[in-house]
C-alpha cells in the first residue's frame, strides 16, 4: 500500500491536541514508558539495524556514516536515559512569563504553547528518532519523522516501540508518524503541506539542508554544516589547547560538533604547531596548512579556498597561523557555519570579547566543542542544532519546540 504523506499530516493535526492537553504527569508516564520499552525491545532493536549495517555495507558507505548508523546495547541504552532526563526537566507548556499590570487596567502575560506539528527529516542516525519523537512529545507537539533510507528497518523497529507507548497510554498513534517510504516524493509532497505542518527541521548533509529550505513551503529550522573553530591565543595554555584539540578533532569524527579548522596567534605557533605535530601523526590526522604553517608539518598539503569552508567529518584538519586576535574572529566570521567556536585563553578580557564578538549559535572558552550538543548542555536531548537565529538559535531541546501567545486578564475592562 502506498503510504499517503497528506493523510498522514492531517491526522497528526487531528491529534495534536491529544497530546498537548495532557497533563505534564501524563507525557511524563508517557515518556518513561518508552524508555522502558527501548530497553525491553533490545535485542529486536539491534537486529533491525544489523539489516541496515549489513545494506550500507554492501552500497560502500562511508565510515562516518556506518558510525552514525550503528546501534548496539550500550547506544540504546543511552537512548532510553536520554529520554528520562528530558521526562524528568521542568514543564514548558502552560507557564507564564512576563505577566505584569498595565495602566489600562488589564493584565498581560505570555504563556508557553506547543508549535503543532513538526516534521523533521535526517540522515543516518536511528537515535534521532527517538530523540525527535520524545522532545516533540515532551512540548506537546505531533511530529513527522522522515529518516534516510539507510536506517529504514531501523527506524521502523523504533516507531513500532513509539507507537506501542501512546497506545497502552491511550493515545492516537498519529500523534508520532515514522515515513515509512524512503521515495523522495514523500518528501517533496511533504514540504507542501503548509496547511497541516508548522515547523520543518532538516538535520544531515549540506545538500539536504540547502534541498529543503528552497522548496519548502513550510517555516524551516536550519541544521546546517558544523565548520566549527579552535582558536589558540597568544595567552593559551598550551596543555589545556592540545587536550582540547585532540578531544574536538579525534574523539568522534563525523559528528557536527568536532573540530575542522584550527587556528593559532604566531606567537605560539613553534611551540605548539609541535605539540599538533605529534599529535596529528599518532591519530593519522591529515594536514591542510596554509603557507605560514605549512613547513611544520610532515606530508601536509597547502590549504585552498575550499579547505577554509569545510566540513571534513574526517580525521582531517585545516589549520592557520594568524597575525592577532582580530585576525583570528574575522576568520571565523568569514567562513564559520554558525555552529560552535572555541577559543583557549587564560586572558579574561580576551576571552570576554570572543563570547561578546563571535556570534555563532554556541562560544565556548577552554572547552571542547564536543560539549555542543543537547545532552551535554543540559536539554536531555535535542532535536537538532539551529544554525538559523529565527526562532531557536542552537541546540534545540524542548523550549524550542514551543511558542508562546499573549494572555490578557482583565475585569470587564474595554478600551477608551
Amino acid at each position: 500500500m502506498t503510504f499517503n504523506i497528506t493523510l498522514a499530516a492531517q491526522q497528526a493535526q487531528q491529534s495534536c491536541g491529544s497530546i498537548a492537553n495532557l497533563s505534564g504527569a501524563g507525557r511524563k508516564a508517557l515518556l518513561t514508558k518508552i524508555a522502558d520499552l527501548l530497553i525491553a525491545n533490545t535485542p529486536s532493536i539491534i537486529a533491525a539495524n544489523k539489516i541496515d549495517l549489513s545494506k550500507a555495507q554492501e552500497q560502500n558507505l562511508s565510515a562516518s556514516m556506518l558510525e552514525r548508523l550503528a546501534l548496539d546495547a550500550n547506544t540504546i541504552e543511552g537512548m532510553a536515559k536520554g529520554v528520562l532526563e528530558v521526562c524528568a526537566q521542568e514543564e514548558v507548556l502552560g507557564s507564564m512569563s512576563h505577566v505584569k499590570p498595565l495602566p489600562s487596567g488589564i493584565t498581560v502575560g505570555k504563556m508557553r504553547i506547543p508549535l503543532g506539528v513538526v516534521a523533521m527529516i535526517y540522515e543516518s542516525r536511528p537515535n534521532v528518532t527517538v530523540d525527535a519523537a520524545v522532545l516533540c512529545l515532551k512540548a506537546g507537539n505531533a511530529v513527522i519523522l522522515r529518516g534516510g533510507k539507510e536506517a529504514q528497518a531501523s527506524n521502523q523497529a523504533l516507531a513500532k516501540i513509539l507507537h506501542e507507548a501512546l497506545r497502552e497510554s491511550g493515545l492516537p498513534e498519529s500523534i508520532v508518524t515514522v515515513i515509512p517510504d524512503p521515495d523522495r516524493a514523500v518528501m517533496q509532497e511533504m514540504l507542501t503541506l503548509s496547511q497541516y505542518i508548522d515547523l520543518v527541521i532538516p538535520r544531515g548533509g549540506e545538500g539536504l539542508i540547502n534541498y529543503v529550505t528552497q522548496n519548502s513551503r513550510v517555516p524551516v529550522i536550519q541544521h546546517f554544516k558544523g565548520v566549527c573553530h579552535l582558536y589558540v591565543d597568544k595567552d593559551a595554555d598550551l596543555t589545556k589547547a592540545l587536550n582540547i584539540l585532540e578531544n574536538g578533532k579525534t574523539q568522534r569524527t563525523g559528528v557536527c560538533n568536532a573540530l575542522e579548522t584550527l587556528l593559532v596567534h604566531k606567537d605560539i605557533a613553534p611551540d605548539f604547531f609541535a605539540l599538533a605535530k605529534e599529535l596529528f601523526a599518532q591519530k593519522q590526522v591529515k594536514v591542510h596548512a596554509c603557507e605560514q604553517s605549512l613547513a611544520y608539518f610532515d606530508d601536509a598539503e597547502i590549504a585552498t579556498e575550499d579547505d577554509w569552508h569545510a566540513e571534513y567529518l574526517a580525521l582531517e584538519i585545516a589549520v592557520k597561523q594568524l597575525d592577532s586576535y582580530e585576525s583570528a574572529v574575522a576568520h571565523i566570521m568569514a567562513y564559520g557555519s554558525g555552529h560552535t567556536e572555541v577559543i583557549v585563553t587564560e586572558n579574561l578580557s580576551k576571552s570576554q570579547r570572543f563570547i561578546k564578538e563571535v556570534n555563532s549559535s554556541v562560544v565556548m572558552v577552554n572547552a571542547s566543542s564536543r560539549f555542543s550538543d543537547g545532552s551535554q548542555l543540559g536539554l536531555g536531548a535535542e532535536i537538532g542544532i539551529s544554525t538559523s537565529k529565527l526562532h531557536a538559535y542552537g541546540p534545540m531541546g524542548a523550549e524550542s519546540l514551543t511558542t508562546e501567545k499573549f494572555v490578557v486578564m482583565g475585569d470587564g475592562h474595554v478600551r477608551s
